[in-house]
């Protein structure tokens, strides 16, 4: 092939890295579903909304115990010379002593995670969990160093979601009251466990290793500005809830809690490429290789906007449908569904972005994403308190309610995109940008396939074959619009067309 038409290396390794994980994301969708199902059937929508209060709440303080080292501690083996087992227990060590710190707080302040219900039982225990989330993380982050992506595709989408469907279903004839967290507890034990064993396999026991407070210290002070700023990318995707659940019922928190599980599958394509996309920018960038990066990140930033406009017009137009699979209570859900699935479209710019902006300007992208996080509260509070002014029934203004949360939460990431995206194109002095007119026409085609699969199939064939009828129409347009010889090799399965990846390991 010629120089014009060969994808480079890096292309191509993020295709191959991306193509594991999306596969991982697939799994995720098909495991997803059962636990939803099971939850609005058996515990229905109260119990459903207690819980998703509690552990967004859980699960934010373990992405702040985790001190930005999903995506820091790839630089840190890197530039470290101490034997690299040394490094990620050091990290683990850092983890787990702000996991203790998250716990305890949260130990004697439970309201924090049950605000709108009575606590009872073991309740209080919960905040232990923190410590399965953040060590797994950690570990899973050090085995993506070495480009093990699959340890995270079987402990994220096989392991944690097949574990809490199974346990939320047995666990109900325990307790319908405290199934639902207990299965959580044991699916986070689970998949601490799926993410240890590769672990120790990969890097084996820390032999010589003993704990230094003072590195300790370092590697939490060096990971303050990017733990701030995963904590404020998750933050905004769980904020929604938090504010909605001080306005409404927990019923409608519970719906809305459906929707957002719903939409957050396409977000999931995101975090897809992080493995494989910071090891190799990276090395670009220590390289002042800014022409590479740019490039990697329009490449990158194409393929998920892609994917992410193709499974929310798929799950979009079929929402109703698709709500009303989880429970008929879940159904009043659709509208929010839809504002849920646009706002992960018009974060993919954000997302992508951030991934070299967290190395290049990491102070910036936090400003931008704290004043993304203060747009997101000043909208959604006054949208949500303006909608109680309205001489409706109170059922209809809370479902008005939860499509406004989305909406206000599309609106706060929208912003980000464009802010960040123009910050890390004038660090690089390229354009960043993946969007490409193609993308409409295959909106549009998808759109027109949608309209004929609302108006002719029932609710079950919608399901059953409409979304992927949608899908097939959307991705044949970009296909045959869109795709240049780069974006096709996402889809190459070759073994001789899979280079290597770059050695991230040396200076």
């Amino acid at each position: 092939m010629t120089q014009t038409t060969q994808p480079d290396d890096d292309i191509a390794a993020l295709a191959k890295g991306g193509r594991t994980n999306v596969f991982g994301f697939v799994l995720r969708l098909i495991a997803r579903l059962p636990f939803l199902f099971i939850a609005g059937q058996l515990y229905g929508a109260t119990a459903l909304g207690r819980f998703a209060y509690a552990i967004i709440v859980i699960e934010f303080a373990a992405q702040l115990a985790t001190l930005g080292l999903k995506r820091g501690l790839a630089q840190q083996l890197r530039a470290s010379d101490q034997p690299e087992s040394h490094v990620v227990w050091d990290a683990m060590l850092a983890a787990l002593i702000a996991s203790a710190f998250a716990s305890i707080v949260l130990i004697f302040f439970p309201q924090a995670m049950f605000p709108n219900s009575e606590r009872h039982g073991a309740d209080f225990l919960l905040p232990l969990v923190i410590f399965g989330i953040a060590g797994a993380d950690v570990a899973l982050a050090a085995l993506a160093y070495k480009h093990n992506i699959a340890a995270t595709v079987r402990a994220r989408a096989i392991v944690e979601p097949w574990t809490i469907s199974i346990a939320a279903g047995a666990l109900y004839f325990y307790s319908d009251r405290d199934g639902l967290i207990m299965a959580y507890v044991v699916s986070v034990i689970a998949g601490l466990i799926a993410s240890l064993w590769p672990l120790l396999r990969t890097y084996g026991l820390p032999h010589g290793w003993k704990p230094h407070p003072d590195r300790t210290w370092q590697v939490a002070r060096q990971n303050v500005p990017l733990a701030a700023a995963d904590a404020i990318e998750w933050g905004s995707r769980r904020l929604d809830v938090a504010i909605l659940g001080w306005f409404v019922s927990p019923y409608w928190v519970g719906v809305y809690y459906v929707a957002q599980q719903v939409a957050s599958l396409p977000q999931r394509l995101k975090t897809s490429f992080d493995p494989i996309l910071a090891p190799v920018l990276t090395d670009r960038l220590a390289k002042k290789d800014y022409a590479a990066v740019a490039k990697q990140v329009r490449q990158v930033g194409f393929w998920i906007i892609a994917a992410q406009m193709g499974i929310a017009l798929a799950l979009g137009l079929t929402g109703p449908a698709l709500m009303g699979l989880v429970g008929t209570a879940f159904a009043g859900g659709a509208l929010a569904l839809g504002f849920l699935l646009f706002a992960e479209v018009v974060a993919a710019t954000a997302a992508v972005s951030e991934a070299a902006l967290v190395y290049v300007a990491r102070k910036r992208n936090l400003l931008i994403s704290f004043v993304m996080i203060l747009i997101q509260i000043a909208v959604s509070v006054g949208v949500l308190y303006a909608f109680e002014f309205l001489d409706v029934p109170v059922d209809d203004q809370q479902a008005y309610q939860a499509a406004a949360a989305a909406g206000a939460l599309a609106v706060a990431l929208g912003i980000a995109s464009i802010l960040k995206a123009r910050l890390l194109e004038h660090i690089l002095g390229e354009s960043v940008l993946g969007w490409r007119w193609s993308l409409l026409e295959g909106a549009a085609a998808a759109i027109l396939v949608g309209i004929g699969v609302r108006f002719l199939f029932p609710e079950w064939a919608q399901l059953a074959f409409g979304t992927f009828l949608i899908l097939i129409a959307f991705g044949a347009m970009i296909w045959w619009r869109g795709f240049t010889a780069e974006d096709r090799v996402l889809f190459r399965f070759r073994k001789d067309e899979e280079p290597t990846l770059p050695d991230v390991s040396m200076t």
